[in-house]
């Protein structure tokens, strides 16, 4: 392994503003991994942490397919992770609504250019993302339509679903979308948390990318638990919404499989404990989001399922 530095940006009052890479292997580009993005994906960051600890234990092993190259960037934001704020501290910018970036603009263009200059070119890019939903969801592999999207390599994830989400325009200044339109296949891996770390969810991450590296011939390694991912459009996941306001009490839990008419979860008034409502599951499915959050606005999506 060898650690680079593929953007740096000098400061007059605190240490340089450094983005690192974690590289293994060398020769052909095969694949990238990028984390963090914004300053509360404590999740992403850890993800990768764990990745690299796996890719230097591959190292050892001599199970990394020679003639290959893996570079791993777990976080691409360190000044907004060290204060906990979302974007970027000066401006409230976004990041990974800045790709590809331009080297001569705003300090986040800046930023998003230097590190596309050093990604740009691998045949693969992983995506550690976060949703802007606060709750958990099932581990699952999206796959943004571009024109240029390969379906058939996001199975080999192993993870049960592979989500479908037509692009929209703003996500054309997204890491993702210009990975694509630069011939680079990519994908967004979503964990269950973001502003907390989930230990398990986190390690099938990483296994997932094994998985991933298994299936596409960049290391010698079998998963004996990999599944048969099913394809799913996001327009066919069903939003269960609050019909009150209150505390959220879920009965069920994430990745579990209900039945129509089943009881998800109950809405309490936060003043006197009464039941406000109940939430029923609409169809037979599983359980693919769930709202965190102990009070919930009414009429908002707090549990989405996927039908059978």
């Amino acid at each position: 392994m060898r650690t680079e530095i593929i953007y740096e940006s000098r400061s007059l009052y605190r240490d340089s503003f450094q983005v690192k890479a974690y590289v293994f292997g060398t020769g052909k580009k095969s694949l990238c991994v990028v984390g963090n993005m914004r300053g509360n994906e404590y999740q992403q960051l850890y993800t990768c942490s764990q990745l690299i600890q796996r890719l230097k234990k591959a190292e050892r092993e001599d199970i990394l397919t020679p003639g290959c190259e893996i570079m791993v960037i777990p976080s691409a934001n360190p000044y907004s992770m060290n204060i906990k704020k979302r974007f970027w501290p000066i401006d409230n910018t976004d990041i990974n609504r800045m790709f590809p970036g331009y080297s001569e603009g705003e300090t986040t263009q800046r930023i998003a250019a230097g590190i596309f200059d050093k990604i740009q070119g691998y045949e693969y890019g992983v995506h550690l993302a976060s949703n802007y939903m606060t709750g958990e969801f099932m581990p699952y592999i999206n796959v943004m339509t571009t024109g240029l999207e390969d379906v058939e390599a996001a199975k080999k994830f192993g993870l049960p679903y592979v989500v479908i989400r037509n692009s929209r325009p703003y996500d054309t200044t997204t890491l993702n979308y210009n990975w694509q339109i630069w011939e680079t296949k990519a994908f967004s891996l979503y964990t269950t948390a973001t502003e907390r770390i989930n230990k398990e969810s986190a390690l099938r991450g990483v296994r997932a990318v094994f998985s991933f590296m298994s299936s596409t011939g960049l290391v010698r390694w079998k998963d004996k638990e990999q599944n048969a991912s099913r394809v799913v459009d996001d327009h066919d996941i069903i939003s269960v919404r609050s019909p009150e306001a209150g505390l959220f009490e879920p009965v069920v839990r994430v990745e579990q499989e209900v039945r129509k008419g089943e009881l998800l979860a109950e809405i309490l008034n936060p003043v006197d404990g009464e039941v406000r409502a109940h939430i029923y599951a609409p169809v037979d499915g599983t359980v693919f989001f769930m709202d965190s959050g102990p009070l919930i606005y009414g009429h908002t999506a707090v549990i989405k399922i996927i039908g059978k």
